[in-house]
């Protein structure tokens, strides 16, 4: 599998994905034969980007081995393309998802999001997904 190189990817095909629907061309910026990488339609940061497979599947556990290689290749392309053409520079990243209700997924579908991050975009970066549980995630 070849990934795309790191140029910008402007799409004119509509894309419709379980649970989300409808994708707007204008989101999409990449794809293959399983996943689809998307702009965040509420992006917490610029260059918010979601990483959402073809097929139906709730949880992590439910990709298979070849979807749970193919999401690492693809999150590794996500930072390299947001690092070389954000428009303004990327410095690190918060990688994640909400695996299950308990955990916040509100899509019932698996999705990753890759959120670009900069010094100083919040005031204390420390701890950062620790802070779904506020009371315990400063240890410091």
């Amino acid at each position: 599998m070849s990934l795309p190189d790191t140029n910008p990817m402007i799409s004119t095909i509509e894309l419709e994905l379980p649970v989300f629907g409808r994708i707007e061309p204008e989101r999409v910026i990449a794809q293959d034969e399983l996943f689809a990488i998307v702009r965040d339609k509420y992006p917490i940061a610029m260059g918010h980007t979601l990483i959402i497979p073809k097929r139906a599947s709730q949880r992590l556990r439910e990709l298979t081995a070849e979807e749970r290689s193919r999401l690492m290749e693809w999150t590794v392309w996500v930072q390299a393309r947001l690092m070389e053409h954000a428009e303004t520079p990327v410095e690190d990243f918060n990688i994640g998802l909400n695996d299950g209700p308990a955990a916040g997924q509100t899509m019932p579908q698996f999705h990753l999001h890759v959120i670009p991050r900069r010094m100083g975009d919040v005031p204390d970066p420390r701890g950062g997904v620790r802070w779904v549980i506020p009371e315990r995630a400063r240890y410091w």
